[in-house]
């Protein structure tokens, strides 16, 4: 049996799973957890979870050989939430990384003529990441979404290029007939290639040459940002706003306001700061609004999505968490 790294494996004699990060010995990898720890486990006790997407539908899904060789892939699946069409209130985006690397991407749509980006992060190999929740409704406003990629390891290994694929899905383009099963959903879903071909690499060779020495005169030294000063660092410091939501921070004494009400007062506090940020050119605004059930943060984005010139997203985990969303303005 064949492990590499990277792979997605589950433990023969334990309850858990986790990716293999690395080579320890001849006989022991280690395994990184859901939390982010790695321990070193025997390869004899691990099983690979292969996650070989199967395109053609009527072929059956059947448990593959341990030493047979999976296929690296990545998709963009629109998985419906209920098996039959007529009862699908919602649809779920993903990005399916069957593939043994990790993968930086972006998800946009196009919006007239710009595009916005909707999520942007990493996901790991053998992994999916949940885009967006939508109506159908959505793919009849947005048809065009746009995946961009970097695939890479934490090992050697031979260089891939990047993603920019453009899918086009409208009501239409998503017909029952071309429904898929797979393992890892729970329903049959629409799966769209994005990339497959890992083996067949181009090499791009560049030359530092005359046109390039004439278009590095062109940039600005190198250390120009480091040698503002203090003064233009705050002025653009002065751009950005941070706004805590929390319901204590805007009402002296909250318990007597019903869920309803603590939620109009909070977006109420939410449009009278994109209307000051507008009039007052900032450029950035950070509203905190927790966790929680999540509907102030829905209630916002909806929000958002009505205001154009602006651009939005999850505000920096390291910082904020999961509490937090970025609008940024051009």
């Amino acid at each position: 049996m064949k492990i590499r790294i990277g792979d997605k494996v589950k433990f023969l004699n334990e309850i858990g799973e986790g990716v293999v990060t690395r080579l320890k010995d001849k006989t022991t990898v280690f395994v990184e957890m859901n939390d982010g720890f790695e321990i070193p486990y025997p390869v004899s006790q691990l099983v690979p979870i292969h996650t070989e997407l199967i395109l053609n539908k009527d072929t059956e899904n059947i448990e593959l050989e341990p030493d047979v060789e999976t296929v690296d892939a990545i998709y963009f699946v629109v998985e419906p939430d209920h098996a039959l069409p007529v009862l699908t209130n919602d649809y779920n985006l993903y990005l399916f990384n069957a593939s043994s690397f990790n993968l930086l991407y972006s998800y946009s749509i196009k919006d007239e003529a710009y595009y916005q980006t909707l999520k942007h992060g990493e996901v790991g190999a053998f992994q999916k990441v949940l885009l967006k929740q939508v109506k159908l409704n959505f793919f009849k406003d947005f048809n065009t979404h746009k995946v961009c990629g970097l695939l890479f390891k934490n090992t050697h290994y031979k260089l891939q290029q990047p993603i920019y694929e453009s899918i086009q899905i409208n009501p239409r383009s998503l017909n029952p007939d071309q429904l898929i099963e797979h393992q890892e959903f729970k329903h049959p879903v629409y799966a769209f290639l994005l990339k497959d071909d890992f083996a067949s690499i181009e090499t791009v060779e560049d030359t530092f040459n005359s046109d390039s020495i004439i278009r590095l005169k062109t940039v600005k030294e190198f250390k120009s940002q480091a040698k503002a000063s203090k003064s233009s660092k705050a002025y653009l410091k002065s751009l950005e706003k941070e706004i805590d939501l929390h319901i204590e921070e805007l009402v002296k004494n909250p318990d007597h306001l019903t869920s309803h009400e603590k939620l109009s007062i909070q977006l109420e506090k939410v449009e009278k700061e994109l209307d000051n940020a507008i009039a007052n050119g900032l450029r950035k605004l950070t509203f905190i609004h927790g966790v929680g059930n999540g509907r102030l943060k829905q209630e916002i984005i909806h929000l958002l999505k009505t205001i154009k010139g602006i651009q939005y997203h999850d505000a920096p985990y390291k910082i904020y968490g999961y509490g937090a969303t970025e609008v940024l303005f051009f």
